[in-house]
């Protein structure tokens, strides 16, 4: 009963979330662009997916991913797994394991966020197969895992976030004036994206779970703040996978050029 009670309870409340965006995208079909929406059983259809999924999917958060990162979190930081002495000085070496369950789960669930899939799946077919759906999510994932790696390493150490942040965005900065135009605003985009319905949850729970669990951390000082990693971190793995990809292009095409000069002079 007490699931039926929460699905129930978490269905009503996306279907007030859901609703008001629905009646404006309806309303400015209908009372400014003065045109009846196109098939519109099928939106409703649509809609009607939309609230079942996920209402089923914050549910599923709520009951097993939230518990399970606080459960992770304490299991890894425990002492008798880390031989950490709860009296000694803290030592960052002896979380290395929170720091590899950290990346793995932060690629994991950005490869799995819905609106990165959306996001990867619409740039590639604007680019015409210039971009990669696959990659763009791979490098976007692989920024996120180093991206919370980092970022509980700075919880277990107790260092100020502002100096990640700041040194962060001090390299998106230079970053966005080596690469090439057409990727920027895709890149600032991939940032923003990954920190959504699958995400967000999941590393919340991870970041509390772990000052909770780390003696001499607050988790309300040190246990917020993941989500920003996982924000900066994919726009500089953007960015540097495209330099990256244009470094390797500039360098195959000066060695075809010099066959080819080669074979001119023979």
């Amino acid at each position: 009963m007490e699931l039926i009670g929460s699905i129930i309870e978490t269905t009503l409340a996306t279907v007030m979330d859901v609703l008001p965006v629905a009646a404006i995208l309806l309303g400015f079909q209908i009372f400014v662009l003065r045109q009846k929406p196109r098939h519109l059983h099928r939106i409703i259809i649509g809609l009607v997916y939309v609230l079942v999924g996920l209402s089923f999917f914050l549910v599923g958060l709520e009951k097993a991913l939230f518990p399970l990162g606080n459960a992770m979190a304490e299991q890894l930081t425990a002492p008798e797994f880390t031989g950490q002495s709860p009296a000694a000085a803290i030592d960052w070496r002896n979380y290395v394991w929170v720091y590899v369950f950290a990346a793995t789960i932060g690629f994991a669930t950005t490869v799995a966020e819905p609106s990165l899939i959306a996001v990867s799946i619409k740039a590639e077919e604007i680019a015409s197969g210039g971009i990669s759906a696959w990659g763009l999510r791979l490098a976007v994932a692989i920024g996120v895992g180093i991206g919370v790696a980092v970022g509980t390493y700075r919880i277990v150490s107790g260092t100020p976030l502002s100096l990640y942040i700041m040194a962060g965005y001090a390299v998106v900065i230079f970053q966005t004036f080596r690469a090439s135009k057409m990727i920027i605003p895709l890149a600032y985009d991939s940032g923003g994206v990954t920190t959504s319905t699958v995400t967000v949850p999941v590393l919340a729970a991870l970041g509390l779970g772990l000052a909770a669990a780390v003696p001499g951390r607050s988790p309300l000082i040190d246990g917020f703040g993941l989500i920003a990693f996982a924000s900066v971190f994919p726009i500089m793995s953007v960015l540097g996978y495209d330099m990256a990809a244009t470094w390797l292009q500039r360098r195959q095409r000066s060695r075809t050029k010099e066959k080819a000069d080669e074979e001119d002079e023979k």
